[in-house]
């Protein structure tokens, strides 16, 4: 919506098709291949021995068979958008898989998923013109920060594991008092960046009653969570902040639909 807000834009269904297809093989992709990746600590893991491949639901050929298809349809698709993105697309691929193999040497592994998510802004405007600009890079810094900090809560819950099993992430290296304040660090220049981006744009009352909403859930959120209690991270992690995508992105497009 942004990219066809431009002088010069206009909508495209098709290219709109191609993004949303763009959107579900390069997910599809990055999920499948981090459960294979993962598949061995998966069935160790009393959380997440239910999932697919250490249930037996599906299989590690199926698994492979999947990322391989959906990389390859994510490729192809970029291909019929425009010669940059299919130029990235190897690039954004190898992100958004590399990150399934972080956890095994560094406790930055939550930021490198929050880069891969972050190139989806940055992605669907470079489809629409086909160039770089500075506001949708600050909406992709806002994902890669929003996204590193509730993945950092999301991890409080395999602290323990992952100490046993030498893997990295904020918790399991740091502790949770300092993994959630690092958490709260990167959700409060999450906020920064939407107040960057909010200015640059001019935008107007719209945008920034969504940001006052989307600021009231991240704070929300810190207050579901603590270090000696964590039986409300689902609810801060998916609920909180499904909530908050979808009511953010309702005010952003309005905003840009009225401006």
């Amino acid at each position: 919506m942004l990219g066809v807000s431009q002088p010069g834009q206009k909508f495209d269904g098709f290219l709109f098709v191609l993004v949303i297809l763009c959107m579900v093989f390069a997910r599809t992709a990055a999920m499948a291949f981090n459960r294979w990746a993962d598949r061995e600590y998966d069935i160790e893991n009393e959380r997440t021995k239910i999932r697919e491949i250490p249930s037996g639901v599906i299989s590690t050929r199926a698994a492979v068979l999947l990322v391989t298809a959906s990389s390859l349809a994510f490729i192809i698709t970029t291909w019929f958008i425009n010669s940059l993105c299919f130029a990235l697309s190897p690039i954004a691929l190898l992100v958004v898989l590399g990150y399934s193999f972080t956890k095994r040497f560094t406790w930055l592994c939550h930021l490198v998923l929050g880069i891969g998510l972050s190139l989806a802004p940055i992605g669907a405007y470079l489809a629409v013109t086909g160039e770089f600009a500075w506001l949708p890079i600050l909406f992709s810094m806002t994902v890669l920060t929003w996204v590193t900090g509730f993945d950092i809560i999301y991890a409080l819950q395999d602290e323990e594991f992952d100490k046993s099993l030498e893997l990295y992430s904020m918790p399991s290296i740091f502790g949770k008092k300092k993994a959630l304040n690092t958490s709260t660090f990167f959700h409060l220049m999450s906020v920064v960046f939407l107040i960057m981006a909010g200015s640059l744009a001019g935008y107007g009352f719209t945008y920034w009653a969504g940001v006052t909403i989307f600021t009231s859930l991240l704070i929300y959120q810190h207050t579901l969570v603590k270090p000696h209690d964590l039986s409300k991270v689902n609810i801060a992690f998916f609920t909180t902040n499904g909530i908050a995508s979808i009511v953010f992105a309702a005010f952003v497009v309005t905003e840009l639909i009225i401006q």
